[in-house]
C-alpha cells in the first residue's frame, strides 16, 4: 500500500479500505446542550483601561518625551487590539512616545516578518494603533542571574526605549504549573526575550519552566525601567472580565493571586468520563497548544499527568487564523485529511524546536473525512459498550457553552448543574456528500 493510498498526500479522495474497516461502527445520536458558567464581564473596556492606569499612579513615572516600548503578544486574547490601543492613547496623553514590539517567543515562524504578520492579524499593526511597530528577533544581553542564566531582551526595548510596558492575559498554562504560568512574568521573560528567551526557559524541561520564568523576570525587572504591566482576565466565554495594572515592582508579588482567579474562570466539559471527543477546529488563536490541554485532560508534557477523561480525541480542521500552525495536533489520536493538508510545517515546528516538546507536533492517524475519522475513533476505543458510546462534540476548547453529547451521557448531564437542556430530541449527525459534518 502506498502513502498516497492511505491519505498522506494532498488531493487524495478515496480510502475505501478504511471505510470497510469502520463500517460496522455506528455514530450515536447526539443532542445539543448548553453549559452555563459564571459570566462576569467588563461593559466599558476603554473606560476601565483609563481608570486603572490613572488610579495606579504609574503614569507619574513617565516624563514627557519618554520612549516607551509596549509589548504585543501572539495569543488570541479578547479585545487585545482595543486594550492595547487604549494603553497607547493614555501613554500619549501623558506625553510619552510609545511604540510596539512583538513579544511572542518563537511564534510567527520565529522570524521578524512572521511576527509582524501575526500582529496585523490581531489588529495590532501600525495602522491599527497609530504608532510604529519595531520588529526584530535580535536581543541584547542585559546580565546574568544568580544561578548563571544569561538574560536577554528585545534589542529595541534595550536600545531605543526609556521605559517598558507589558500587556498580557493571565491564565493557566498548557504545559507547566507554578505560581507564574501565562501572564505578565512570562511576557517579561519569553516575550521580551524572543526566541532566545523562550529557548532558555524551556531548556531544562516543563517542570522547571515556572521557576525559570520567575528568576529571569525578576532580573529583568531589576535591570530595566519596566514601569508597569497590564494584566487581562477572561471569563469562561473568552470575554474580558477584568483589567488590572500592576507596578513593575509588584508584578511578582501579585500575579499568583490573579492566576488563581483565572483558574476559577476556566470553562470545562461537564463529564470527566467519556469515550470520544470530537473537536471541530484547533489553532494557535484558540490556545498556545492548539487545543487547551486543561480542557482535554490530556497534556503534551510529562510534567503534567493525563487525567484519562477520554480515550480518543478527533480533530476535524484547523482554524484559518492559525495560518497552518498545527502545534498541539499531537494531542489528537485522529485527524481528517483536510486538517492534515492545512498543516504548514514551517509554521508548526519552530515552537516545538524551541520548547523541545515533540509530542505536540506528532501527526495523528489521518482519515479521509469527518465521518470516517469519528468512526475510527469509536472503533479504536477499548472496553466500551458499542451500543452506548459516550461521545462529545465541541467547536473548540474556547467555545464550550454549547456542545453535543450522545444519548449515553444524558443521565450524567441531567445530574450536572452546568448543563441546560433544550426541548429537542437526540438526532443523528448530519453529513454532507463528502462525509463532512454540517456546521456546528
Amino acid at each position: 500500500m502506498t502513502m498516497a493510498m492511505i491519505g498522506f498526500k494532498k488531493g487524495v479522495v478515496k480510502m475505501t479500505v478504511f471505510d470497510e474497516l469502520v463500517k460496522d461502527y455506528e455514530i450515536p445520536r447526539m443532542l445539543k446542550v448548553k453549559q452555563n458558567f459564571p459570566r462576569p464581564v467588563l461593559d466599558d473596556i476603554p473606560q476601565q483601561v483609563k481608570k486603572v492606569l490613572h488610579e495606579s499612579g504609574d503614569l507619574n513615572k513617565i516624563e514627557k518625551g519618554t520612549r516607551v516600548a509596549v509589548t504585543a503578544g501572539s495569543r488570541g486574547i479578547a479585545n487585545i487590539g482595543l486594550i492595547t490601543k487604549e494603553v497607547i492613547g493614555v501613554l500619549k496623553t501623558a506625553g510619552a512616545s510609545p511604540f510596539i514590539i512583538p513579544a511572542m517567543g518563537s511564534h510567527g515562524g520565529a522570524t521578524s516578518e512572521g511576527q509582524t504578520e501575526v500582529l496585523e492579524i490581531l489588529a495590532l499593526s501600525e495602522s491599527d494603533l497609530g504608532v510604529p511597530v519595531k520588529s526584530s528577533m535580535e536581543v541584547v544581553k542585559i546580565g546574568t542571574t544568580d544561578d548563571n542564566l544569561p538574560v536577554y531582551i528585545d534589542k529595541f526595548a534595550a536600545t531605543e526605549a526609556d521605559a517598558i510596558v507589558v500587556i498580557n492575559r493571565i491564565k493557566p498554562h498548557t504545559t507547566f504549573r507554578g505560581p507564574y504560568e501565562s501572564g505578565l512574568a512570562k511576557m517579561i521573560t519569553i516575550g521580551l526575550g524572543k526566541q532566545v528567551g523562550a529557548d532558555l526557559c524551556h531548556a531544562t524541561g516543563p517542570e522547571n519552566m515556572s521557576s525559570r520564568v520567575e528568576v529571569i523576570a525578576r532580573h529583568i525587572l531589576k535591570k530595566t525601567n519596566l514601569v508597569f504591566g497590564v494584566g487581562i482576565l477572561e471569563n469562561a466565554y473568552d470575554e474580558t472580565c477584568d483589567i488590572v495594572v500592576l507596578p513593575g515592582e509588584e508584578i511578582m508579588e501579585k500575579e499568583p493571586d490573579l492566576l488563581h482567579r483565572a483558574w476559577q474562570n476556566m470553562p470545562q466539559i461537564f463529564s470527566k468520563d467519556y469515550d470520544v471527543l470530537v473537536v471541530d477546529e484547533m489553532g494557535k488563536d484558540i490556545s498556545g497548544t492548539g487545543m487547551d490541554p486543561n480542557i482535554l485532560g490530556r497534556y503534551t508534557s510529562d510534567a503534567l499527568q493525563d487525567e484519562d477523561w477520554v480515550q480518543r480525541i478527533v480533530v476535524l480542521n484547523l482554524t484559518e487564523r492559525t495560518h497552518g500552525n498545527a502545534n498541539g495536533i499531537g494531542l489528537a489520536d485522529i485527524c481528517t485529511q483536510k486538517a492534515f493538508d492545512k498543516m504548514d510545517f514551517k509554521k508548526t515546528y519552530p515552537n516545538c524546536l524551541t520548547t523541545g516538546i515533540v509530542l505536540s507536533v506528532k501527526t495523528p492517524m489521518v482519515m479521509e473525512n469527518d465521518r470516517q475519522a469519528i468512526k475510527a475513533a469509536i472503533k479504536t476505543c477499548f472496553d466500551m459498550d458499542i451500543n452506548n458510546v459516550k461521545l462529545i462534540r465541541i467547536k473548540n476548547t474556547l467555545d464550550l457553552d454549547q456542545i453535543y453529547i450522545s444519548e449515553a451521557l444524558l443521565p450524567e448531564a441531567r445530574e450536572s448543574s452546568l448543563v441546560e437542556f433544550s426541548e429537542q430530541e437526540p438526532l443523528p449527525f448530519a453529513f454532507n456528500d463528502r462525509g463532512d459534518l454540517q456546521g456546528f
